[in-house]
């Protein structure tokens, strides 16, 4: 009896757990965290009164750290000069290591490396070598060399810092007359802002449940229509069909607005109920959901759009689930 009472209790569960998977899975996106925010995607989104635990990171992104503005990441600072590299640190030790072979062999620790004359003599011949060595890196690097790179000096500029709120110019790491860094600036959306990403809302779960992808790709940025692809080839596979419905807008607020060189961007997190369920895709059987009960969702949402755009320009560029 007791065997029979767990089985029935392990199968219950199962079923549960199988309910429950069914309901995340529904819905465009997935109940999943997805997209780029440009220099911001691996950054936590500001907490709201809506999603006062902030925002699950990006599970699936095609953004990387520390993107340059052509596609290579930019070169960390130097730190702590000149022994502060490999090359430095293959020096020293060299200099250890000959000045333990002279105690060794009762020369002194200066033994191995002859006198004084000899030994400053060296380290001026090592200083010029480690200059040429670090000249020729940067000109493979493409960036212009100077004192600073060499770790004599301050740091160099935030043009050779990782993106983010300073980072290179559109001719950073290049030596062009424009270089220099640049930094992101506030964006204040408007109220017709707000009533599009309202309406964005509303038109994504639409095409997405009506497995529209040519009206996913004018809504939404290219990584992420390919995203939504995915999830219907999914769905398609099974033979399945989310069919979401009576999609409304709750409550809104703001996280966080701004402007990088080539988009401005703005995170909102929102609140919506809906109608969302799961069907066979030839017999119309629900599988999971309710179709008399709405779902209320709590989602970080990012829209991107080119700078100086128009309300109308704003497509949806990443999801992330409230905490």
């Amino acid at each position: 009896m007791a065997f029979r009472q767990k089985f029935v209790m392990l199968t219950l569960a199962g079923a549960l757990a199988l309910g429950l998977a069914g309901e995340a899975s529904a819905r465009a996106g997935g109940g999943s965290s997805f997209g780029s925010r440009g220099a911001r995607t691996f950054s936590a989104p500001n907490a709201t009164p809506m999603a006062p635990g902030g925002a699950a990171p990006m599970e699936r992104s095609y953004g990387t750290p520390n993107e340059g503005v052509f596609g290579r990441p930019a070169a960390p600072y130097p730190q702590g000069g000149f022994f502060s590299g490999g090359f430095g640190r293959g020096l020293l030790g060299g200099f250890l290591g000959a000045g333990l072979f002279g105690l060794l062999f009762g020369h002194g620790l200066m033994g191995g490396l002859g006198g004084g004359l000899s030994f400053l003599g060296l380290i001026l011949q090592i200083g010029l070598l480690f200059l040429l060595f670090r000249f020729v890196m940067n000109l493979f690097r493409g960036s212009r060399f100077s004192f600073q790179d060499a770790g004599f000096g301050a740091r160099p500029s935030a043009a050779r810092g990782p993106i983010g709120v300073a980072a290179g110019g559109p001719f950073a790491g290049f030596g062009g007359p424009q270089a220099g860094p640049w930094r992101e600036t506030k964006l204040e959306p408007s109220q017709s802002d707000f009533a599009m990403f309202e309406q964005r809302l509303t038109e994504i779960q639409s095409a997405f449940s009506a497995e529209d992808l040519n009206r996913l790709r004018s809504l939404t940025t290219p990584e992420m229509a390919s995203y939504f692809a995915e999830e219907l080839a999914a769905n398609s596979g099974k033979g399945q069909v989310n069919k979401i419905s009576d999609v409304k807008f709750l409550q809104g607020d703001l996280s966080e607005a701004w402007r990088e060189p080539n988009a401005e961007y703005a995170t909102v997190a929102m609140r919506f109920s809906l109608i969302d369920i799961m069907a066979e895709r030839m017999s119309g059987r629900i599988v999971s959901g309710d179709p008399q009960a709405p779902q209320q969702v709590t989602e970080v949402w990012t829209f991107r759009r080119p700078p100086g755009g128009a309300p109308s320009d704003w497509k949806l560029s990443a999801i992330q689930q409230a905490r």
